[in-house]
């Protein structure tokens, strides 16, 4: 673990005081300003969320963002989040997905996107069949548009696809070239898999990793522990460095992305939210990964 490793500061992890799910999701952070931090800790790349990104085009083009990001020797851009995807065709809810997916698989198309994450965060139920076809038909629509993965990132909240095997199921059974799944240390920690059990999905499906750390007893309110309180790489009680070096004998070479919902980080201004963000992360893989 050297060097090479390259870090990717996610949108909830570097957004500042947003409103997650309940009301401004979109950040008050410049998205030009977000990259020249990011390029200055030491990230490779960041992420940025579908509220967000519809915010900050009212005002630029994706060309224009494409130039912040570029000119901060930025690599690698996540883009999320898609869901009611496997939604019936002509329900309002798929209607409004498709909207969005036009959206991201357009800008995925223009940043040349290392991937564009998907799933469930509202817990709509759907036969795992179902799922599993329409996985298939969403990664084979992305593909005619981008080169970037399309991962399904399955978590306590999704009443459809919540251990590994299931995963495996739907993304596995799909077997799209460009399909994979996002694995949230954070989200497994709180399922109960351990890092061992990642070895069940195929490498060639082990498509995404994002680190977050956290507390292992649940808090008494799920949704605020979820939103507000996750803690930094090495901050909590989960066992990161198991699930890396897990995933590194499973074959993935990252990038590794930092996916942290904390109301106390987000309070903080931009250049410490970066600077914590990264070193913290940095620091499950050698202090020597640790920026100057």
């Amino acid at each position: 673990m050297g060097a090479d490793v390259e870090l990717v500061g996610l949108y909830w992890t570097v957004s500042g005081p947003v409103e997650v799910h309940v009301g401004r999701e979109w950040s008050l952070f410049d998205w030009a300003d977000r990259c020249a931090e990011a390029r200055k800790v030491g990230f490779s790349g960041i992420g940025i969320w579908h509220a967000d990104l519809q915010h900050v085009l009212e005002t630029r083009g994706l060309a224009e963002m494409k130039t912040a990001f570029d000119d901060n020797g930025l690599r690698y851009l996540e883009l999320e989040f898609l869901m009611d995807w496997f939604v019936d065709p002509g329900d309002p809810r798929r209607e409004a997905s498709d909207e969005m997916r036009k959206l991201l698989f357009e800008a995925a198309a223009v940043f040349g996107a290392h991937h564009i994450k998907v799933g469930n965060i509202p817990g709509t139920p759907c036969e795992l069949p179902q799922l599993t076809e329409r996985f298939a038909e969403l990664c084979a629509d992305a593909a005619r548009h981008t080169d970037a993965k399309v991962v399904y990132e399955f978590m306590p909240f999704d009443v459809n696809v919540r251990t590994v095997d299931a995963a495996v199921t739907v993304v596995g059974g799909a077997g799209a070239a460009n399909g994979g799944v996002a694995i949230d240390t954070w989200h497994m920690s709180k399922l109960g898999i351990a890092p061992d059990e990642l070895r069940r999905i195929s490498p060639q499906y082990l498509s995404w990793i994002e680190l977050s750390d956290g507390q292992l007893e649940d808090m008494d309110d799920p949704i605020d522990e979820v939103v507000n309180h996750r803690q930094l790489p090495g901050e909590g009680e989960f066992d990161l460095r198991a699930y890396i070096a897990v995933c590194e004998d499973c074959g993935y070479a990252g990038p590794w992305g930092v996916e942290v919902l904390s109301e106390d980080l987000r309070n903080n201004p931009i250049d410490v939210i970066f600077r914590r963000a990264y070193d913290a992360t940095a620091s499950q893989f050698g202090n020597e990964r640790s920026s100057t």
